[in-house]
C-alpha cells in the first residue's frame, strides 16, 4: 500500500490550491460554466483533512489555533470593508472553529482514557466538548459561515480515531490509520453533499486522492501556504475583475 501513497501534503495543497483557484475564476469571470465549481468541489476536502493533519502533529496547538484565526479575522475586515459590508464567514474561520473542536474532542479522549484520571475531568471535558460544538451550531445560525456546521465537523470526524500520546485500548488504536481517517472526513462530505448545494456532491472526487496520501511533508516546506495562498489570490482576483469591470 505505501508503494501507491506518492502525494506528500504538499502536493495535496497545490492540488487543492489550483482547484480552488479554477473555483473562484468560474465564480468571478464565467459564473454559468459551471465545469469551474465541479473542479473546485476537490478544494475543500484537502485542506480540510490537512487541517485536521496539521491538528495532529503541530508542536505548538496555540500558535497554530491563533495563526489561522489571525488571518481569518483580517480577512473578515478586508470582506467588510471591500464587499459592501458582508458579514460572510470565509473558510479561515470555518476551519479555525474546527481546530478548536478537535482540541476539545482530543482533551476528552485524553481525559476518558487516563487510567488516574479524575471522574470530575472526564465529566468536564465531555460537557467542554458538547457545550462548544453547541455553541458553534448556535453560531452557524446566526452567522452565515463558509460550509455551515458540517463543514466545521469534517475535519473534526478525521480526526475522530487519533489516538496519538493517548493510552487508549489497542483495539482503537489500530483504527488510527489513513484509511479510516479519509472514510471518517468522506462520511462528513456525504452529508454535505445531502444538504449542501447540487455540486458538493462532486466533493467525494477528492477521497481518491487523500488514499494516496503518503504521510510525509514533501520536499517543499509548504507550512503556511495555505494561510499565504488564500488571501493572496482572492486580492489578485478581486483586483482582475475590478479592473475588467472599470474597462
Amino acid at each position: 500500500m505505501q508503494k501507491i501513497r506518492f502525494l506528500s501534503g504538499s502536493a495535496l495543497k497545490i492540488i487543492a490550491a489550483i482547484a480552488m483557484v479554477v473555483d473562484h475564476v468560474g465564480l468571478l469571470f464565467f459564473p454559468s460554466q459551471n465545469i469551474f465549481r465541479i473542479i473546485g468541489r476537490l478544494s475543500f476536502p484537502i485542506f480540510a483533512f490537512m487541517i485536521s493533519e496539521g491538528a495532529r502533529y503541530t508542536k505548538n496547538k496555540l500558535r497554530y489555533f491563533l495563526l489561522m484565526f489571525s488571518l481569518a479575522t483580517v480577512c473578515q475586515v478586508v470582506y467588510y470593508f471591500f464587499d459592501n459590508g458582508s458579514l460572510y464567514m470565509c473558510i479561515l474561520v470555518t476551519f479555525s472553529l474546527s481546530v478548536l473542536l478537535i482540541y476539545s474532542l482530543n482533551w476528552f479522549k485524553r481525559c476518558i482514557f487516563e487510567k488516574d484520571g479524575s471522574i470530575f475531568l472526564k465529566i468536564l471535558s465531555g460537557s467542554l466538548f458538547i457545550g462548544l460544538s453547541l455553541a458553534i451550531y448556535y453560531l452557524t445560525t446566526v452567522l452565515t459561515i463558509d460550509y455551515g456546521f458540517g463543514g466545521i465537523m469534517v475535519p473534526v470526524l478525521a480526526s475522530l480515531f487519533d489516538f496519538r500520546k493517548i493510552d487508549a485500548p489497542s483495539a482503537l488504536r489500530k483504527l488510527d490509520t489513513l484509511f479510516v481517517r479519509v472514510i471518517c472526513l468522506t462520511v462528513g462530505l456525504i452529508i454535505l453533499a445531502f444538504i449542501g448545494g447540487p455540486n458538493q456532491k462532486y466533493a467525494l472526487l477528492a477521497t481518491p486522492l487523500l488514499l494516496l496520501y503518503s504521510g510525509s511533508r514533501g520536499k517543499y516546506k509548504l507550512k503556511y501556504f495555505f494561510y499565504i495562498f488564500y488571501p493572496l489570490h482572492l486580492a489578485v482576483l478581486e483586483g482582475i475583475y475590478m479592473l475588467l469591470q472599470a474597462l
